[in-house]
C-alpha cells in the first residue's frame, strides 16, 4: 500500500510558466533524491490565466535542463481558492502574488499562504524577479534563487512536518 502525501506544496507566480514551474520542478528533484516523494506532493499554479494548460516558458525549461532537472511535463493552471484546502503550504513567489492569493484565501486558511524566499533568508530578498522580459541571465538567477529556497524548504518540512 502506497504511502499518501503527508505534505502538499503548491508555487505560485503570475503565469505560471517561468518562477513558479522552476520552483515546481526543483523541489520535486530534490524531494525525489530525498527518497520523499511519496510524502510530499507538489503543484504549480498562476494568479493569472494567461497561459492555461501552455507547458513552461523554453528559457526556463533550458534552463532547468541545463541543471540538470526537467520541467517540461508541467502545464500553467490558474490558482483556485480550493487550492487552499489541498495544500498545506501555498508560497508566492512575489509580494503582487501574495496579494493576489490573499484575495482569493478562504478565511482561517491565512497560515498556509507564504513567500517562497522567506525559506532562504541568507538571500536577504523576499522576492523571486520575474525573468520573463529579461535575458538569459535572469533565468539564472532565478534558477539559483529557487534552488536555495526549496533546500530550506525541504529542511524546514524534514524538520517540522515530517
Amino acid at each position: 500500500m502506497t504511502e499518501r502525501p503527508k505534505v502538499k506544496v503548491l508555487f505560485v507566480c503570475m503565469g505560471n510558466i517561468c518562477r513558479s514551474p522552476t520552483a515546481h520542478g526543483v523541489f520535486r528533484h530534490l524531494v525525489q533524491e530525498a527518497g520523499l516523494a511519496a510524502v510530499i506532493a507538489i503543484d504549480s499554479a498562476g494568479t493569472h490565466g494567461y497561459h492555461l494548460d501552455e507547458p513552461p516558458d523554453d528559457r526556463a525549461t533550458a534552463t532547468a535542463w541545463a541543471r540538470g532537472v526537467d520541467i517540461s511535463d508541467l502545464r500553467a493552471r490558474r490558482a483556485e481558492p480550493e487550492d487552499f484546502l489541498e495544500y498545506d503550504l501555498i508560497l508566492a513567489m512575489d509580494q503582487d502574488n501574495y496579494h493576489s492569493l490573499s484575495r482569493i484565501c478562504p478565511r482561517g486558511m491565512e497560515p498556509k499562504l507564504g513567500l517562497f524566499l522567506d525559506f532562504a533568508p541568507d538571500l536577504k530578498r523576499r522576492e523571486v524577479p520575474d525573468p520573463y522580459y529579461g535575458g538569459q541571465r535572469g533565468f539564472d538567477q532565478v534558477f539559483d534563487m529557487v534552488e536555495a529556497a526549496a533546500r530550506g524548504l525541504l529542511e524546514h518540512i524534514e524538520r517540522r512536518l515530517l
